[in-house]
């Protein structure tokens, strides 16, 4: 099995298949049009190696729809209408001082499965405002085009203007979307640390 190992350093590997189940079910996705088989793993060896991780850009259903079907997509990010600035985001150096200090390890493995769930409420807040950022960019460059087919120089320039800030709000959403899913990340590695309260 060749797929995002997220053991110590996210990186592109290859597992046993028992050892990626982990005990569990693998549930295959068909796919109406795809590569050959040999193509598929061709483009997924290509990648061993990588350590690219972004739980929003480039996960592991990024990597296993690319190597399938040549699209980089994931459909298990929803889109829910939370704002942004009403979840309290958690301190990933916070908690784990908590895990190596007072706190019992039941307690410290719940504030990290709480601190998963803000970083998920987070996250679904700021996708679909990155979305509608990219759509707003690319909306007023054709206002801006046809602006100047008419020769309204004056409309094109506040189109510009609109594009440019568009486009601004963008780069800093997927700057926040990055930085959460390096949180998520380190939280998920530091959470596997302390014994679950079912161990």
């Amino acid at each position: 099995m060749i797929h995002y190992s997220k053991r110590g350093e996210a990186a592109i590997s290859r597992t046993s298949r028992a050892a990626f189940a982990q005990g569990k079910t693998i549930y295959t996705k068909s796919q109406p049009t795809s590569f050959i088989a040999d193509i598929v793993v061709e483009r997924a060896e290509s990648r061993l190696g990588e350590r690219q991780y972004d739980l929003f850009f480039n996960n592991c259903e990024h990597f296993a729809n690319w190597c399938k079907v040549g699209r980089s997509e994931c459909y298990q990010l929803s889109d829910f209408g939370l704002r942004f600035d009403q979840i309290r985001l958690p301190q990933v150096d916070e908690l784990g001082r908590s895990a190596a200090q007072t706190e019992p390890p039941e307690k410290t493995w719940q504030l990290f499965q709480a601190a998963l769930e803000n970083v998920a409420m987070a996250t679904r807040t700021l996708l679909p405002q990155y979305k509608s950022a990219l759509k707003e960019t690319l909306s007023w460059d054709q206002v801006a085009q046809k602006a100047l087919k008419k020769d309204r120089e004056d409309l094109a320039r506040a189109a510009l203007y609109k594009k440019v800030a568009a486009k601004k709000e963008a780069v800093k959403i997927k700057t926040q979307l990055t930085q959460l899913s390096d949180m998520q990340l380190s939280l998920e590695q530091n959470q596997a640390l302390v014994p679950s309260p079912t161990m």
